[in-house]
């Protein structure tokens, strides 16, 4: 009896004091959807998204589509259930919206089947559990100084060995001047990376990773348009600092097209854009083939677990956003963390926090 026989899409939100930005995009809320499962026998799976306050009619109705098509599925057929929905998808697009909603599904069925089997994930997919690096991330352009710094002290009182801060200020000697006020504030012995969200030209990110040399930067994620692969190649070549990216591709196609032109260095997954559990191991393999390491973007809750299951993982990102909202949040001791031992992924929202939509 493991069927699927019905699903509901509800709505969470995180507590935001005011909005937040990076180099390209303002954030005035902070919220989820999130998607539940329930088999004839009346097993729940469980999966969320991150979605802020953009499209927020399109992304659940996309939701709803899907649900319509997967209701009668038995939640262990992720593979051929993922092969229909792309037919399906692939007259509007295989990309965005479309995707989101299909992983959504994806992992609530896994979610569901590893409840079944009354394991965690991970162990379903042959891993081991093992302690998992775990960086603070933040930092946001939009924060004065005074709030940059309190962020990151705050992460590192609390065990964290890496920040990560927003660049791509329109003066890169802003974002310089602010990267060293990080490194006099954390120490010579916090890791310090850097993310501008696509939001350089090559000229400025090419300054920029020059003059922060001397300043021990771990890596610049999305220094510049994700499409841009000769420029990646180019920054690559001569910035003298590691090239992270990934958290913008619905398929390991860029990747590829970066490993081909040797312009990468570490491989950043969406899972929820990539289309779930099996893309985003499709995708570190695809890295592994090549000698990269991977660091997921975002979902920690899901790239723990995973990262277990794969040799190149090194790390994942953490957010506090959703640790009020959830029953289990991750425990994160001197910058490592554990993959829960509860059957599936582990954790669920609270009832209290979700509205239906």
């Amino acid at each position: 009896m493991t069927k699927i026989k019905n699903y509901a899409v509800f709505k969470a939100t995180a507590q935001l004091k005011k909005p937040i930005a990076d180099a390209t995009h303002t954030l005035t809320e902070i919220s989820f959807l999130v998607l539940r499962i329930t088999t004839e026998s009346g097993i729940v799976g469980e999966s969320y998204l991150l979605s802020f306050q953009y499209s927020p009619g399109a992304i659940a109705g996309a939701m709803k589509d899907v649900g319509e098509m997967v209701i009668g599925r038995e939640v262990n057929e992720t593979v051929k259930c993922f092969e229909d929905l792309n037919h399906a998808n692939e007259y509007f697009g295989l990309e965005g919206i479309n995707r989101w909603a299909q992983a959504a599904y994806n992992m609530a069925m896994w979610d569901a089947w590893c409840k079944k089997l009354g394991q965690p994930i991970w162990k379903v997919l042959g891993g081991s559990r093992k302690p998992i690096s775990i960086y603070g991330s933040g930092g946001w352009s939009s924060y004065t100084p005074e709030e940059l710094i309190a962020e990151v002290t705050d992460y590192k009182s609390r065990g964290f060995r890496a920040v990560k801060i927003k660049v791509g200020k329109p003066n890169w000697k802003e974002d310089f001047d602010r990267l060293q006020q990080v490194r006099a504030a954390v120490g010579n012995e916090i890791g310090i990376m850097m993310d501008a969200n696509q939001g350089m030209t090559v000229p400025n990110a090419l300054a920029l990773a020059r003059a922060a040399r001397d300043l021990n930067i771990q890596w610049f994620e999305e220094p510049i348009d994700h499409s841009d692969f000769e420029g990646y190649a180019l920054l690559r070549n001569q910035a003298g600092i590691s090239l992270a990216m990934g958290e913008r591709e619905y398929s390991t196609l860029p990747l590829r097209e970066l490993l081909t032109r040797n312009a990468l260095d570490i491989w950043q997954p969406d899972i929820l854009r990539l289309g779930g559990v099996e893309a985003w191991r499709d995708s570190a393999a695809l890295a592994k083939s090549f000698n990269i390491p991977i660091l997921p973007h975002y979902y920690k809750d899901y790239d723990i677990p995973l990262l277990c299951t794969v040799s190149n993982g090194v790390g994942a990102e953490s957010f506090d956003w959703i640790d009020p909202l959830i029953d289990y949040p991750l425990e994160i001791k001197n910058g490592y963390t554990l993959p829960h031992d509860r059957p599936g992924w582990g954790f669920s929202f609270k009832d209290a926090s979700l509205t239906e939509i």
